[in-house]
């Protein structure tokens, strides 16, 4: 039986009496005091995530942005010094390999983030890719990264440092101390909520943790951030994204640039030009009912597709979904129904941004 990986602030979640799971290999916490609870404090006030099991890897060499404009697919070439994006990686059929945050330091350092499920394999196929000799160094295990999330999330992130943090643009970039401890910042998030995502020296991580604790900081689990992540629209790979899923279908046509040439342009592309033949809605029920993952969807007697993710929404008082469903009955405000538990139970289809801020 192969060992878990540990964050290092697995003993602050130890010590907060946490639920722990294997989560894509890592000893992670699933929840802390209660999913609906954290879920809460992330939309009313302030949240914050172990995010140490994701890869972090920095990119440095003169030849950067040609790499990373050919494997992802989103425009590099468009960003600024301290600017970040989101994109996507794909193979030669469209399909993807996973999605990721590109951030640019300069025009010759950058740093990805990419999913802990699929760190080992993003990595080794974009440096299968690498023509142009790009150094390349995963500091996942160097590092922790925390994200904090909520109304009050940037307040207080700024409050434990000394340099003015609340200035800092939406998807932009910073490096300060916070809690004493150097940290880069991203201000992005998984939530729908403002806040920061910290990337620090795994020796300070937990230095942090507990000034954000002492600050108000609600910990959340894996389970909270899956609810929150749906609410706001935002796939999961092996849900709405997989090497099976082109992203036009998953509605991510938006981070695929129509300018350029990328690993996968021409079916996606093609996929754009002529439409797809399945599109990812919204599902929301009439019911406190989850509509799990695989469940089938109904559209008057006509099988219409089948859910891709499924919770329960605190906001809403109400089971959500995503669902991938023919696009000619993909209609927003269209009655449907949910096969669960071999009984059809009513709910609509609507957009999959279920809830809408600024």
């Amino acid at each position: 039986m192969s060992t878990l990986l540990q964050t290092p602030l697995h003993d602050c979640h130890v010590a907060a009496g946490a639920k722990l799971v294997d989560f894509a290999g890592w000893d992670m916490p699933v929840q802390y005091e209660g999913v609906i609870s954290e879920a809460k404090a992330v939309r009313e006030r302030a949240g914050m995530f172990d995010v140490s099991h994701m890869g972090r890897t920095w990119f440095r060499g003169p030849e950067c942005i040609s790499l990373l404009e050919r494997v992802t697919t989103n425009d590099v070439s468009k960003l600024n010094d301290g600017d970040s994006q989101y994109s996507l990686l794909c193979y030669d059929n469209g399909t993807c390999v996973d999605d990721l945050i590109v951030y640019r330091i300069r025009s010759d350092v950058f740093r990805l983030v990419i999913n802990a499920s699929n760190r080992e394999k993003d990595l080794d196929w974009i440096r299968s890719h690498n023509e142009e000799g790009v150094d390349i160094h995963d500091e996942t295990f160097d590092t922790a990264m925390i994200a904090v999330q909520g109304p009050q999330a940037v307040a207080i992130v700024n409050s434990l440092s000394e340099t003015g943090l609340s200035s800092v643009p939406k998807f932009s970039t910073a490096e300060a101390s916070v809690a004493g401890v150097p940290c880069f910042l991203a201000r992005t998030g998984y939530t729908g909520e403002d806040g920061f995502e910290l990337i620090a020296p795994a020796a300070g991580a937990s230095r942090i943790w507990n000034a954000l604790l002492g600050s108000g900081v609600t910990p959340c689990g894996l389970a909270a951030r899956d609810v929150l992540r749906v609410e706001a629209g935002l796939p999961l790979y092996g849900h709405e994204l997989s090497d099976a899923i082109n992203p036009i279908e998953a509605g991510l046509g938006w981070v695929c640039s129509k300018t350029k040439e990328y690993i996968g342009s021409g079916p996606i592309n093609e996929m754009r030009t002529n439409g797809a033949p399945r599109k990812l809605m919204g599902i929301r029920m009439e019911s406190k009912l989850v509509p799990r993952d695989g469940y089938r969807v109904f559209v008057g007697e006509r099988e219409a597709g089948h859910i891709a993710s499924g919770v329960y929404s605190p906001t809403l008082e109400c089971g959500i979904a995503f669902a991938f469903l023919k696009s000619d009955l993909a209609v927003a405000d269209s009655p449907c129904f949910v096969e669960v538990r071999e009984k059809l139970q009513p709910a609509t289809v609507v957009s999959k941004r279920f809830l809408k801020k600024d």
